[in-house]
């Protein structure tokens, strides 16, 4: 398969959006909200500002729902990462979440960073632990220890062989190199105040184990076979979206899992959705609900479309959902910071 048809397996967000839209024998998300007494979902707030500076990445991840990659050249200009900022001074949100692709790789993350830290916000960066060893990059983990920034890494399993199934060869050694990085400057260690999270998601069409039970066998095997140290391992169901829907449909698994999805609909997990929460800023400032939302271009249903033109009456905002919202509310839920139930 070509990196073409790897990072776009669809010709449009639409034509997801119909492949979604077409399962058969699934309730409509919206019908399961309503029998839960949910129906519309709406914002209870907005805690975090989740920030999308570009697809850029130096990984290929065959899970990726942002279809990120070393080909990809959308990146978000000083320009809209200045207006992401402003948001932050003239409102109380007090998380900066930036991700990407590889967010580091944007020449706008350190001066989001630490913008946000003159302003006391709290900041998380989504790591993929192997661009900390890209030689442009070496001073990263310090810049992150000296900003306080907590990082959140996806490590898909603890042993190689299923990392780089779902990464790329070599990903798992490189992203043991990178927690190894993180942990000298102190990351990990419960003494130190920096927050080192790790993020695990099936390799599979299925749905995560117990997020404590996987942690600890996490914890265990990580510093039995080499010594490395963490806070707390999240949990994160692979969204029917991007190249995981491909994945699905070449496999011949999507009906199945979408069944799987919908019959797992937890009423508490979709009460604690991360988009009631979050807002989500696109690489070019357009506003979504959150991050997949994002991804299949389903911007906010109403209200302010941009971050220049960010409102306190976006946190009363109605949310915007579709078929692949099963994904964050089954089972024991899913978000950004793991299990919701």
């Amino acid at each position: 398969m070509s990196l073409i048809s790897i990072h776009h397996p669809f010709a449009s967000t639409e034509e997801q959006l119909r492949i979604l839209n077409a399962a058969n024998r699934l309730p409509r998300f919206e019908d399961s909200l309503a029998g839960a007494g949910l129906y519309p979902l709406t914002s209870s707030g907005i805690q975090i500002l989740q920030v999308n500076v570009g697809k850029l990445c130096n990984q290929t991840c065959k899970h990726c729902h942002v279809d990120a990659g070393p080909d990809r050249r959308e990146q978000m200009s000083r320009a809209t990462a200045e207006l992401c900022i402003g948001a932050l001074r003239a409102s109380g949100i007090p998380t900066i979440d930036i991700t990407g692709g590889a967010p580091e790789l944007n020449p706008n993350f350190r001066f989001l960073v630490e913008e946000a830290r003159v302003l006391g916000r709290h900041v998380i960066d989504r790591c993929n632990l192997s661009v900390l060893l890209l030689p442009a990059q070496a001073d990263l983990a310090g810049f992150l220890a000296k900003n306080g920034v907590q990082v959140i890494a996806s490590l898909p399993y603890f042993l190689e062989q299923q990392t780089d199934m779902q990464r790329g060869a070599g990903v798992f050694a490189k992203s043991i190199e990178g927690i190894r990085k993180l942990n000298a400057c102190g990351y990990g260690r419960s003494d130190s105040g920096l927050v080192l999270d790790l993020v695990y998601n099936p390799t599979g069409a299925f749905l995560p184990p117990s997020q404590a039970s996987i942690e600890a066998d996490f914890k265990r095997e990580l510093w039995k076979r080499h010594g490395l140290v963490f806070n707390s391992l999240y949990t994160i169901t692979n969204m029917p979206i991007s190249r995981f829907l491909g994945f699905l449909l070449r496999t011949g698994n999507y009906e199945a899992y979408m069944q799987r999805l919908a019959n797992a609909f937890n009423p508490s997990a979709a009460a604690g959705v991360m988009c009631r929460y979050t807002l989500s800023v696109g690489w070019d400032g357009i506003l979504y609900d959150c991050d997949f939302n994002q991804m299949l271009d389903m911007p906010l249903s109403s209200g302010p479309r941009h971050i220049s033109e960010f409102s306190r009456l976006l946190e009363e905002r109605q949310i915007a959902t579709a078929q692949h919202c099963f994904g964050c509310t089954a089972g024991s839920g899913s978000s950004c910071g793991g299990a919701t139930a």
